[in-house]
C-alpha cells in the first residue's frame, strides 16, 4: 500500500495582498471602484477558496515595506501570491525584486484597467513577473485569478 505523502493532502495556501489605498475601498470612488469594501472582497475571496479547496490568507498594508515582509514571508507559507499593488503597482521596484526571489507564482489583480486610465498607471512593475493577469473585471477579477492560480498549481 502507497503512503501518502504529509503535502499530497495538505491544501494549497495562496497569500493575497492588498496594497496602499485599497482598505478605503467602498468609500474611494465607487464609480471607479465600485461599493465593495475590501473586507467584502476578501469574503467572496474566501468564499471561492473554500470552492476551489485552497486556502487564502488576506492582507492589506498602505507600507511599501511591509508589503516586501509579507512576501518574504509568503515564500515558507504559501504556494502563490495573488497581488493588487495599488499605486505600487506603477512605482516599487522593491515589490517586483520581493516577487521574483520567492519563485512562487504570481497573479496581479486590478479592479479597474490601468491601461485605461492616467498615462503614469501604464507601466506595471509586476507584470513581467505575474503568469496570471486581471484588469478591470471589479471586484469579480480576484475570483478570476484565484481559479487562474489553482489551474497552474
Amino acid at each position: 500500500m502507497k503512503q501518502k505523502c504529509m503535502t499530497d493532502t495538505m491544501k494549497k495556501k495562496i497569500l493575497i495582498i492588498n496594497g496602499p489605498n485599497l482598505n478605503m475601498l467602498g468609500r474611494r470612488e465607487p464609480e471607479l471602484y465600485g461599493a465593495l469594501t475590501l473586507s467584502g472582497i476578501e469574503d467572496m475571496c474566501r468564499a471561492k477558496a473554500e470552492g476551489l479547496g485552497i486556502e487564502v490568507e488576506c492582507r492589506q498594508s498602505n507600507h511599501e515595506g511591509e508589503i516586501v515582509e509579507m512576501i518574504h514571508a509568503a515564500m515558507d507559507a504559501h504556494d502563490a501570491i495573488l497581488i493588487n499593488a495599488a499605486a505600487y503597482t506603477h512605482t516599487s521596484v522593491a515589490i517586483h525584486d520581493a516577487l521574483k526571489m520567492t519563485g512562487l507564482p504570481i497573479a496581479e489583480v486590478h479592479i479597474t484597467e490601468p491601461k485605461e486610465r492616467e498615462a503614469f498607471r501604464h507601466i506595471s512593475y509586476i507584470e513581467p513577473l505575474a503568469k496570471v493577469h486581471v484588469s478591470g473585471k471589479g471586484a469579480c477579477g480576484y475570483a478570476q485569478a484565484l481559479e487562474e492560480l489553482v489551474g497552474i498549481l
